[in-house]
């Protein structure tokens, strides 16, 4: 199983590490009146950061801007989903930022570290 981006296989498996962050909760805090301290109001859990980091390959420079710029056209606010290929499926991530580390050459082409930070909208529940 490869690892996949809204089903496209769009990623070089060599390298490619995925780091997910912790969830966050948001809460109101109050004081009232008569009361000594707070009152603290948990609203929920809200979103987590996701980090991905590996390397791309290519035959050329200018195949590897077509791979980069099919990679970065999933910075457009909506919601994907990423599926790892130990099985494990991250859904309702919304692609944030994509940035290309370093490239150099590599065997018969071109390679390129990258790094990219999603952010998981809530609604993932035991999917961590």
């Amino acid at each position: 199983m490869s690892v996949t981006l809204d089903g496209q296989t769009i990623f070089d498996e060599q390298g490619l590490m995925i780091s997910i962050g912790s969830p966050s909760r948001a809460v109101q805090e109050r004081a009232v009146a008569g009361l000594d301290g707070v009152l603290s109001i948990d609203l929920g859990t809200r979103s987590r950061q996701i980090r991905q980091t590996g390397t791309l390959r290519a035959a050329s420079r200018a195949a590897m801007r077509v791979r980069v710029g099919a990679i970065a056209r999933f910075i457009d606010g909506r919601t994907h989903t990423l599926a790892t290929a130990d099985g494990e499926t991250l859904a309702n991530l919304r692609m944030d930022n994509f940035k290309k580390v370093a490239e150099y050459p590599g065997g018969p082409g071109v390679v390129a570290d990258y790094e990219i930070t999603y952010t998981q909208l809530g609604g993932y529940g035991d999917a961590a």
